[in-house]
């Protein structure tokens, strides 16, 4: 900066980078499409796999668009706000992580023409909002269909639309199923309101060996814990569950305890002390007659002799998480005191508590609740990997299934509700005044990019396939006609039974759009970090300071 009439002036520091202007936008886009080309070929039902080495040397291969980026180390600022994105859209709906990258990939491509000749970017985010609450609105009132949730065919057809792009789409049934099942038995509604806590309550539980037949949900929940004592009993019907927030063994100090004897008595005094403790606590327990006792804390060899001379089988250090699920499927409630205990605490809802070995590994199954509330899923397959990725895949179902039941409203998936969007967009760009008109078109153009991207990854002619999709819907009436992604035909998807939650679709959209308007609105970037060079001359400039320092005195001594 040269201030008037003297030397350069310098504001920022001198090791600063910054760039401004175009040069900066055109940088956004061009990252933005670089992250769009990783996950490209991730879209649809002949999807590719991505194999990724995280830094520990761990694998990942995974097709899931957020599970590829969050394993990628990326430096520019903008690639970092679309791996954002994709998390977002996990998060949100849980679906469709990879459509909303390359989404937000093609509007920014589509903006950079209009960047070239020297259009504002206001005047292109000002249209892209505008196209982007028609979008919305559009996909609302003539693309979206009601669904009757109680209806199991329907739901199951659903869910299969998600599996079939994953890598559970051979078991597709099994997994539509299981999915299903996992929902509606975790599903809560309250004064009107429904509640479908999915993270919390439905766990899934991954155990290498077997086959992926075996897998299940189970009315109930699973803990990979076995019994504390030998003698205590490895299977129990109808049993009283009791659940514990608290130590069975005797107190001891929170930091440093120091204790003085005066007497020889003392000594001894003080273990009967501890001992009548804990067989206070036990006698609490014990007068309600439970079964089955769960506590997330520890069970010390005295309450454990106490418990099996009483018939109670017990298990120990259970996670938090964990005893809130048994809590739900079986109606009990955790106490945090022995001496609170209430006939009401104990649960009743259990069928059958039962130990079983698989593998090497203990497992304490709770299941055949009456009403469970809370539901494990076992998956059985050939590897760890494997079990991640379906694993993954199972986050993806359960989150439609999920959508589904809050919002019940679908559109047609391959690509026909984005090539429906588009028609109507550019039909609507004819009645937009000025300037505006060409980016509200560009954005239309954009939504192509879906149907596109699905014909490329099966290996079809996509100029033929694509004209001929575009040609069906400007014929009107072929809303639902979109792209099989197996075959590179176009087909009506009410055929092929393809829908996607309308809630997936808008999110969709409204992450792309406002990321890339977002993107597009920085004109200016400022790095201020120190170069790894200069910290490392400054390490060493300090260990030859150091080093000066210690020599004297080693001529001294």
């Amino acid at each position: 900066m040269m201030g008037p009439g003297s030397a350069p002036m310098l504001v920022l520091s001198s090791n600063t980078k910054r760039e401004q202007g175009k040069k900066v936008q055109i940088g956004n886009i061009q990252a933005a499409k670089t992250v769009a080309d990783v996950v490209r070929t991730c879209l649809g039902p002949k999807a590719m796999f991505k194999m990724l080495m995280d830094p520990m040397g761990g694998i990942v291969m995974t097709n899931d668009g957020n599970a590829i980026l969050r394993e990628i180390q990326v430096q520019h600022p903008a690639a970092k706000s679309m791996i954002e994105i994709s998390r977002t859209q996990d998060e949100e709906v849980g679906d469709g992580t990879t459509s909303v990258i390359v989404l937000a990939g093609e509007t920014l491509a589509c903006a950079e023409q209009f960047l070239n000749q020297q259009m504002h970017p206001t005047v292109i985010i000002s249209a892209y909002r505008q196209a982007l609450e028609e979008a919305s609105k559009l996909l609302k009132e003539q693309c979206c269909i009601p669904v009757d949730t109680n209806n199991r065919e329907e739901m199951i057809k659903i869910i299969k639309s998600c599996i079939g792009t994953k890598f559970v789409s051979k078991w597709s049934e099994l997994a539509c199923n299981i999915a299903l099942d996992a929902v509606s038995t975790v599903q809560l509604e309250e004064n009107g309101r429904k509640e479908i806590d999915i993270k919390r309550y439905a766990r899934i539980e991954k155990i290498p060996g077997g086959s992926m037949e075996d897998s299940q949900v189970l009315r109930g929940v699973m803990i990979n814990k076995d019994v504390v004592h030998p003698r205590m009993k490895r299977r129990i019907e109808n049993p009283r569950i009791l659940l514990l927030d608290c130590n069975l063994e005797y107190k001891k100090g929170e930091s440093q305890t120091s204790l003085e004897f005066t007497k020889e008595t003392d000594f001894s005094r003080v273990l009967e002390l501890e001992e009548e403790y804990i067989k206070s606590i036990c006698e609490d327990i014990i007068k309600f007659k439970p079964d089955l006792l769960i506590t997330e804390k520890g069970i010390s060899d005295l309450a454990q002799h106490f418990l099996v001379k009483a018939n109670i089988t017990a298990i120990r250090r259970v996670r938090k998480s964990d005893n809130n699920r048994i809590a739900r499927a079986c109606g009990a409630t955790v106490v945090n005191r022995t001496d609170e205990i209430k006939e009401e605490d104990i649960g009743n809802g259990c069928g059958l508590f039962e130990i079983r070995k698989i593998g090497d590994e203990y497992y304490a199954y709770i299941e055949d609740c009456k009403n469970p509330k809370a539901c494990t899923i076992v998956l059985r397959g050939a590897s760890k990997d494997v079990l991640n990725e379906v694993e993954r895949n199972f986050q993806d179902a359960m989150n439609v299934a999920r959508n589904v039941m809050i919002e019940p409203y679908l559109v047609p998936g391959g690509g026909a509700g984005e090539m429906e969007i588009a028609k109507l967009l550019e039909e609507k760009a004819k009645s937009v005044q000025g300037i505006h008109q060409w980016p509200f078109r560009a954005l239309a153009r954009a939504f192509e990019v879906i149907p596109r991207t699905l014909i490329q990854n099966c290996g079809a002619n996509v100029i033929r396939t694509l004209t001929a999709l575009r040609a069906k819907h400007a014929q009107g009436g072929n809303v639902s006609w979109g792209v099989d992604g197996n075959t590179g035909e176009i087909i009506d998807m009410k055929q092929l039974g393809i829908w996607e939650p309308l809630s997936v679709k808008l999110q969709t959209y409204k992450t792309a759009i406002e990321t890339a308007i977002l993107l597009l609105r920085i004109d200016d970037i400022v790095s201020g970090a120190k170069k790894a060079s200069s910290l490392n001359e400054k390490a060493d400039s300090n260990a030859r300071s150091n080093k000066t320092e210690e020599e004297p005195a080693a001529k001294e001594e």
